[in-house]
């Protein structure tokens, strides 16, 4: 926490990932290092953060401690990949679904959730239960299939089935044709947690066809596909998995991670705030009380961002407590009334920072956002430093 000798300004770095360019702990040491460029002497406290999406294992593990286990696993096409789960005194795991769902796992050309398999995270799951976890946190976020978990289940031990009892292939597109389950989840008791800030049911508009399975690479007729596969698993899995909640289709969270929510509520676990869960585990709301300047920030800073994710969580926080918000991200594309309105004082953009899109300043933000982040940092600090 901060230090019992204040020297100058308490300023909170706690921003999330830039997805794509650097995790939240290299984004706040950037800023960090620009900051004590002009002012060494403030009295800055590095929070990272996360919600349910990558980069959730290694915030809660800076946090909570415990042992970080290597996990091998496979990505949405099946092929090889490293995972890693992180297990606490407590008994308790957390995992992240994006370390074998994760659609930066897939090349753009790759991208199809008809075909994508959640089967990755099973192995990540598995492996939590065999280490003895009796409770089992898995952050979601970032995914790049939609398969409502069959993948996942199909790992865990319950096999989604045809009419004549075969095995269906892995994929959404392959539940159009589901008619039964065969075997018995393998979770030794243990219960699972759904980390996630998104409360999209699995079904319908609003659901996770719909909304998310555009920025996978579904088509509209795609969509339509999957809503309707979805929705024929949604009706196996209330019929044929003991403890599945009735109307699964509409509850919230259902829909996170192309329907791994729908799939952990189904399996008798439950639904919490990502961001919420990470807060409480790094102390946040304590260094919040304390602070005179909070900085956070994310990749795009966009309409999204006000709705459950980090930045609104921070901003709303720090706006409850008469403390100002800045957010530095690689763009920004909220206005300023609806930011304001969030909590936030102001909002800095890497694009704009290098010139703007139209000098290069896009590619200057994905090539060398360390950089930018440390201008930005040294920038506010004879901004604000006192």
């Amino acid at each position: 926490m901060w230090p019992a000798t204040l020297l100058g300004m308490r300023v909170l770095l706690c921003p999330d990932k830039f997805a794509g360019t650097l995790p939240a702990q290299e984004v706040a040491a950037a800023v960090a290092e620009g900051w004590r460029e002009v002012a060494d002497g403030d009295d800055l406290l590095i929070r990272p953060l996360a919600d349910g999406g990558p980069g959730f294992v290694a915030v809660l593990a800076e946090a909570l401690g415990g042992r970080r286990v290597p996990v091998p696993t496979v990505d949405p096409l099946g092929r090889p990949t490293d995972g890693e789960i992180l297990v606490t005194d407590d008994g308790t795991a957390y995992l992240e679904s994006a370390q074998a769902c994760g659609l930066h796992l897939l090349a753009a050309a790759e991208r199809d959730p008809k075909a994508t398999t959640s089967y990755g995270l099973g192995a990540l799951v598995t492996a939590a239960v065999e280490h003895g976890a009796r409770t089992v946190v898995v952050g979601l976020g970032g995914s790049g299939t939609n398969d409502g978990g069959a993948g996942l289940l199909t790992a865990l031990g319950v096999t989604p089935l045809d009419g004549a009892g075969r095995a269906l292939p892995y994929g959404g597109a392959a539940l159009a044709a589901v008619a039964g389950l065969d075997g018995a989840p393998r979770l030794r008791g243990a219960t699972l947690v759904a980390a996630t800030d998104v409360d999209n049911p699995l079904l319908g508009l609003h659901g996770a066809s719909n909304v998310y399975g555009p920025q996978k690479g579904a088509t509209r007729e795609d969509v339509l596909l999957l809503d309707a596969a979805l929705e024929r698993f949604a009706g196996v899995l209330e019929k044929d998995l003991p403890g599945c909640p009735p109307g699964l289709g509409a509850l919230p969270g259902g829909g996170a991670a192309g329907g791994l929510g729908a799939a952990i509520l189904a399996l008798g676990g439950r639904c919490a705030s990502g961001i919420g869960l990470v807060t409480e585990a790094i102390g946040l709301p304590a260094a919040l009380d304390a602070a005179d300047l909070v900085i956070t920030g994310e990749g795009s800073f966009d309409h999204q961002s006000l709705r459950g994710k980090v930045v609104a969580g921070v901003a709303g926080a720090a706006r409850d407590r008469g403390v100002p918000c800045v957010v530095l991200a690689g763009q920004v594309s909220t206005g300023r009334r609806e930011a304001a309105s969030a909590g936030v004082t102001d909002a800095y953009s890497l694009v704009e920072h290098f010139g703007g899109e139209e000098r290069g300043g896009l590619d200057a933000a994905l090539s060398r956002p360390a950089e930018g982040l440390r201008q930005l940092g040294a920038r506010l600090a004879r901004q604000w430093s006192r």
